[in-house]
């Protein structure tokens, strides 16, 4: 059994590095999980790998426990509607709004494997001719690199693209690749991976028309979600849109965003602080 000053030492780490909160109930969680990562560093157990954190700082030894911690629980076109809003209402009133410019640029935090980014391309494409001379940047970040290398890669098991994928989707958009299915060039192409910490100031990255940032404030404490949504906040224009989880909410986190009317897990910013919930702006309340 992992000793209490280890514990505490370790989740400290994943703490200050991602933000992550582990709750003393979750020792065996991050034993299970480090134990990978000791015997990669030549260690036989978890008193090991504190000993040798506590022995002078290893940068990469540090990303790989924080790595090691960070949940990637994630799949094509998860809980649909967002995906539905998306194409339904959001793109349409953008691209009116911004059809002088003809840019939008939707940013998928927490990306993980890459399923969420390549679900928005592949709405995005099946748009045809309505998108010609507009230009659509998808930006994708995560944390890890290991799952940035498979996002990038485009390879999914059997099993990944089981989960949310249509069928239709899956004929059109990949074909087989030994025992794993490699997504079309063309839908990865349009999405851009990048490693990011959403503990980070993210001002660098620009203005963000829709930012998807779902299921992943879930693991955060409250302090550090008002943080990340405020830093969100202040990529987004008026008539900017953020998605959450199913799970996840800004009320008693931030005054930034309201929820919008009829539409679940679905935000719009807020200028000059708070307002009441759900009086979001008119022309994002509507039905699907």
């Amino acid at each position: 059994m992992i000793k209490a000053e280890d514990f505490e030492l370790l989740c400290g780490i994943v703490k200050s590095r991602s933000g992550l909160t582990l709750s003393p109930d979750k020792a065996y969680l991050l034993e299970n999980r480090l134990m990978a990562v000791a015997r990669k560093w030549g260690m036989n157990d978890i008193d090991g790998l504190a000993a040798t954190v506590r022995g002078g700082p290893n940068e990469e030894l540090l990303r790989e426990i924080t790595e090691a911690m960070t949940t990637n629980e994630t799949l094509f076109f998860r809980d649909q509607t967002p995906f539905e809003q998306l194409e339904k209402v959001v793109l349409p009133r953008l691209l009116e709004s911004r059809r002088e410019r003809r840019h939008i640029r939707i940013w998928s935090a927490a990306c993980s494997s890459g399923q969420e980014p390549y679900s928005i391309a592949m709405i995005l494409k099946g748009m045809g001719s309505i998108l010609d001379n507009w230009r659509i940047d998808i930006h994708a970040t995560d944390i890890s690199r290991a799952m940035l290398d498979k996002a990038r890669a485009g390879l999914y098991t059997q099993f990944e693209v089981q989960r949310g994928l249509p069928i239709a989707m899956l004929m059109k958009y990949f074909q087989q690749a030994g025992d794993k299915w490699e997504i079309d060039p063309a839908i990865r192409s349009m999405v851009e991976f990048d490693e990011f910490n959403l503990l980070n100031d993210p001002t660098s990255k620009g203005q963000f028309d829709i930012v998807f940032c779902r299921n992943v404030l879930i693991y955060l404490d409250p302090p550090t979600k008002t943080r990340v949504l405020e830093n969100v906040s202040k990529l987004m224009p008026e008539d900017g849109v953020l998605y959450m989880g199913g799970a996840e909410t800004v009320m008693g986190v931030t005054e930034k965003f309201q929820p919008v009317n009829e539409h679940r897990g679905m935000y719009c910013c807020v200028r000059g602080g708070g307002g009441g919930q759900g009086m979001a702006p008119a022309n994002y309340a509507s039905n699907i």
